[in-house]
């Protein structure tokens, strides 16, 4: 079994959307692998995600997409880990810790001061695959205001 993860190519797009839709599906939302399609379109078109795509023997697997901000404290940029998602037959494999991994590289190269993400309490599973990724709970506690 090999993993590979590289930043997503434009010739990439249409399994990266269908990873994606898989993903969103996931989260409850129905399938639409079209809008699935533009809205990664537009925010890789427009510099607004970046996002990796892991293969398992040069299938494609999972994927991660990070976002960026800014810290005014630290006067720097931090990227947020806003989506990780590997296909259900792929997993225990190694996938999401080298999307993990890559990512961290990819913010490391980038000069930012972070990566953060945010999961739900009750995903033990993915807590867990954070903390052997080197990740640990911070005493941020962030606040939501829904608007639609």
């Amino acid at each position: 079994m090999t993993v590979t993860v590289a930043h997503a190519l434009p010739a990439d797009l249409d399994a990266l959307a269908a990873l994606f839709d898989a993903y969103r599906q996931f989260y409850g939302q129905p399938a639409d692998p079209g809008a699935a399609r533009d809205w990664l379109r537009q925010r890789l078109r427009f510099g607004e995600s970046r996002a990796l795509l892991a293969r398992l023997d040069g299938e494609p697997a999972g994927f991660a997409q990070l976002y960026p901000m800014f810290s005014s404290v630290r006067l720097a940029r931090v990227w947020i880990l806003n989506d990780l998602f590997v296909l259900p037959a792929m997993r225990r494999r190694g996938v999401a810790r080298r999307l993990l991994d890559a990512a961290a590289g990819f913010a490391r190269e980038d000069g930012a001061a972070a990566i953060q993400l945010e999961t739900t309490r009750d995903n033990a599973a993915a807590r867990a695959t954070y903390r052997a990724a080197g990740w640990h709970e911070d005493a941020t506690q962030w606040y939501s205001l829904p608007l639609c």
